[in-house]
């Protein structure tokens, strides 16, 4: 395993024990995944403080990503507006290696999920969407989970292994539910929309990764 490409991942440790891979998966990897990529990370270091220290490693890749595209530049301005970083992004597509690597996989929507876990590599178990994970993590016990205070990572795996031991049990209420539809090409208030969705939905999952909340 290899460390993250320069400017990707929040901590540039090689994979390993002591990290924990989060990927981000839509289709071009212009708009959606780097605006949730980039959420994440901005996120996380305003929980952790210093995220070199935490070991989560954040990234993110297209099913049919722009290989070296720039993202979008109403992606660049919902980031901004959230005084998140888009600087020195660039498109992946998606290859195995990604999915191998990646101790959790959060999508942009169901078919997004069904085309990660088609590439095998055992990922069903920890391929899901954005927002089915929101759902799931949402039902969990949180004092269940290893105190992050022993490390964000053994919390980090027990938060995937708890949620896909849900997965079963809390379905869905319609298919929606678990979508985050593509605003490429759309006007800046449909990317608002979309970054507030994708803002919402990852709350409370940084939340339950960190021990965490939210600053008010």
């Amino acid at each position: 395993m290899t460390a993250p490409e320069t400017g990707r991942g929040i901590a540039g440790f090689p994979g390993s024990a002591d990290t924990f891979r989060i990927l981000h998966v839509s289709t071009g990897n212009v708009c959606r995944s780097p605006i949730t990529e980039r959420l994440t990370r901005h996120a996380l270091a305003d929980r952790l403080g210093d995220p070199l220290t935490g070991g989560l490693i954040v990234e993110s890749a297209g099913t049919w990503g722009h290989e070296g595209a720039p993202m979008e530049t109403n992606a660049e301005t919902v980031l901004a507006d959230f005084g998140a970083d888009p600087t020195g992004f660039m498109g992946r597509e998606l290859l195995d290696d990604h999915v191998i690597r990646a101790d959790l996989v959060l999508t942009a929507t169901r078919d997004h999920r069904a085309q990660v876990i088609s590439m095998g590599h055992s990922a069903g178990l920890r391929t899901f969407t954005l927002k089915e994970f929101t759902r799931l993590v949402r039902a969990i016990d949180m004092t269940t989970l290893p105190d992050p205070d022993g490390g964000v990572v053994e919390r980090a795996r027990a938060l995937v292994r708890a949620a896909a031991a849900l997965r079963g049990w809390l379905l869905a209420p319609n298919v929606e539910a678990d979508e985050v539809y593509d605003p490429y090409g759309a006007p800046l208030p449909f990317f608002r929309s979309v970054g507030d969705e994708i803002s919402q939905a990852l709350d409370p999952v940084v939340t339950a990764l960190t021990g965490v909340p939210a600053h008010m």
